[in-house]
């Protein structure tokens, strides 16, 4: 890890800890698919592992996804209020959270059989979140980052809508200079970096996963996307920020009921 690189720094660069910011985000975000542990665990050579990290791990909608498959789940979270979101809403008796950051757990070395970052890897300095992977992973334990693509596939109109105002957004942050100063890392170069790592098996798969959605999280999903925060502190208007057209084309078009979204997730694994 570079010594110029503060990861704690780094993380409250996303602007996670506004006020209500976390509790929005366990709302409207997506939760990973349950299949995706079953080949987790199969590449793994386990059926019930006795460690599983999940660094990054925010409120803790992927360190969930564990509470039944493993002896032992801890969620590492920089973030002190996406932490306390993780611990009032996903709380299991096999799962702690702990304040810390990627490159250094505090895990003992060796201990780990799966190693997860669930929408995170690529705010983390690579090298030194690698080492440390490769550090507490047992010989043939399995390192998995997974990201989603979006927004989630729901209707073109709603669909529409979502990137018109997200437009707005960016011409928003334009006019008043706002820049994203966190430092990030490209998606598509996180198996070159793990085979660069000297990683024995990598491999990118592709899963689908279906949820319900209705007006409120869709538009709540749009508000949790990292550069679209600072807009909401500027004190416009939901007219001039196109918020108001947006909720009227989402309420339009989930209505009373709903509707099915469906989310399409990258993931990458490598295996020590």
């Amino acid at each position: 890890m570079s010594p110029l690189h503060d990861p704690l720094a780094n993380a409250r660069l996303t602007g996670y800890w506004r006020p209500g910011f976390a509790a929005r985000y366990d709302a409207c975000r997506p939760r990973p698919p349950a299949a995706l542990v079953d080949v987790l665990l199969q590449l793994a050579r386990t059926e019930y592992p006795a460690l599983v990290v999940d660094l990054g791990s925010g409120t803790g909608l992927s360190t969930a996804l564990w509470a039944r498959r493993a002896r032992q789940v801890i969620g590492i979270e920089p973030l002190d209020e996406m932490r306390q979101v993780a611990e009032t809403n996903h709380g299991a008796p096999n799962i702690r959270f702990r304040a810390g950051v990627a490159q250094t757990t505090g895990v003992p070395a060796g201990a780990a059989d799966i190693v997860t970052c669930a929408q995170s890897f690529h705010q983390m300095e690579p090298e030194g979140t690698l080492a440390e992977i490769e550090r507490i992973l047992r010989p043939g334990g399995l390192f998995a980052v997974y990201d989603y693509d979006w927004p989630p596939v729901v209707d073109r109109d709603a669909e529409d809508a979502f990137f018109a105002f997200m437009d707005r957004v960016r011409e928003v942050r334009s006019q008043h200079a706002l820049t994203l100063e966190q430092q990030r890392w490209k998606k598509d170069d996180h198996v070159v970096r793990m085979e660069r790592r000297g990683f024995r098996y990598t491999r990118e798969l592709l899963f689908h996963h279906t949820e319900p959605c209705d007006a409120e999280r869709w538009v709540g999903f749009a508000l949790s996307i990292h550069h679209v925060p600072p807009v909401l502190e500027l004190g416009l208007s939901e007219s001039e920020l196109g918020l108001d057209d947006f909720r009227r084309v989402a309420e339009r078009v989930f209505g009373a009921r709903g509707l099915p979204w469906h989310v399409s997730y990258h993931v990458r694994v490598a295996i020590k």
